[in-house]
């Protein structure tokens, strides 16, 4: 596949607006490997090529294994992942699914509750929020994958 837009060059603004969000989630304290996952699964639900490429790489840099990678389309019965990741991997599907299932189940809020503070569960959406929009950008203008840096898009 051919890449159709070169988003960043045609909207400057838009993407100077969603990197302004990816800073904040990028800095916001959630762990960074916890923010890996969310991105990695995200986007294996969106079947984004672009951003499994790139996020797999970034996770593979900052220390992730293969087997929690290669296993994260399984994860709730995969033994690798701790409580706070469950809960997190469990708010990630629930929220990208939203258009489908038009609720989060108040069983699952009070469950990601137990592991994350008001901040920190309103931090972790917005991650969500913010892995949703790329992949919307990468597949329709269909960003390759193959290419990517570990780091290539980090804020210098």
């Amino acid at each position: 596949m051919t890449q159709r837009i070169n988003y960043p060059k045609a909207s400057p603004d838009g993407f100077k607006a969603m990197r302004a969000l990816q800073e904040h989630v990028d800095k916001c304290g959630i762990e960074h490997p916890l923010l890996e996952l969310v991105k990695m699964r995200a986007s294996q639900l969106n079947g984004c090529a672009y951003c499994l490429d790139m996020h797999s790489k970034d996770a593979r840099a900052a220390g992730e294994t293969e087997q929690r990678l290669y296993l994260l389309d399984a994860w709730r019965e995969a033994p690798f992942y701790s409580e706070r990741e469950r809960a997190a991997l469990a708010w990630t599907e629930a929220l990208t699914r939203i258009s489908k299932t038009r609720d989060v189940p108040d069983e699952l809020y009070n469950e990601v509750r137990k592991q994350f503070s008001e901040k920190e569960l309103v931090d972790l959406s917005l991650a969500v929020i913010a892995i949703n929009g790329w992949n919307r950008l990468a597949i329709p203008f269909r960003s390759e994958p193959g290419h990517y840096q570990p780091g290539q898009h980090a804020k210098k």
